[in-house]
């Protein structure tokens, strides 16, 4: 679905979205009042079948103050707030995201903190400035909701963008042990409602790097292998 239409003008939330968010996640990303709605910590929760605190802290972990951190997507609830504080003022944080809304709620949340920037941009193609990096790069729960081709423009970009003696984070769906219930749950979700997750089942993130071979790939899995967290780093 799409807000744009030859006779009208642009809505400015629809503006240079890409087509895969309009048509398959307006109603989760790109609608303001679907937004609005979901953007609540209880939702979080609730879609992460509880697992939301423990899946967060695999990601603020890796953090240390004063690190450079770039997530590269908006995450609903409390997130970015939490990785901005312990980043700290003697830190950055920047957060990436591709559509307005997003980056309405992001620069909200992120007020008064002049360490931080928000940005719109996509993922794959951010350009980083050449005297500008990052300790850490994160994807959390991005992969998932982007086609195929996007998954491995993402995962290089970030690999691509990696100083030596930082890290990727990746904070992610992975393949569920059959003895695991939600996996069924989330079999008829995928169906209905998240069309590129299901990849995330069938592949590891490393597949995706064209040059997995130079780095070292750490991961750990929770709930009954429902969730990831993959952590890359360059090889000594």
């Amino acid at each position: 679905m799409t807000k744009n239409h030859p006779s009208l003008a642009i809505d400015p939330y629809y503006d240079g979205v890409p087509a895969y968010m309009t048509e398959v996640y307006d109603w989760a990303y790109v609608d303001p009042k679907w937004v609005r709605a979901l953007d609540h910590n209880w939702v979080v929760r609730v879609l992460l079948f509880l697992n939301d605190q423990r899946l967060m802290r695999a990601y603020l972990n890796e953090i240390r103050e004063g690190m450079r951190v770039w997530q590269l997507a908006h995450v609903y609830g409390d997130l970015v707030t939490r990785v901005a504080k312990k980043v700290g003022p003697k830190g950055k944080f920047l957060l990436t995201d591709v559509t307005p809304v997003q980056i309405e709620h992001g620069t909200r949340k992120l007020a008064g903190m002049e360490w931080t920037k928000v940005v719109r941009a996509d993922a794959a193609t951010y350009v980083v400035g050449e005297n500008d990096h990052y300790d850490l790069i994160c994807s959390f729960f991005l992969l998932h909701e982007v086609p195929e081709e996007k998954k491995y423009e993402i995962v290089n970009h970030m690999l691509e963008k990696l100083p030596k003696g930082s890290k990727a984070v990746f904070v992610d769906y992975h393949n569920p042990a059959k003895w695991q219930p939600i996996r069924y749950i989330l079999k008829v979700v995928n169906h209905y409602l998240e069309p590129f997750a299901e990849a995330m089942w069938k592949n590891e993130i490393q597949h995706y790097a064209r040059n997995a071979d130079k780095f070292v790939w750490r991961k750990k899995t929770f709930f009954g292998g429902v969730y990831q967290c993959v952590v890359v780093e360059h090889k000594a």
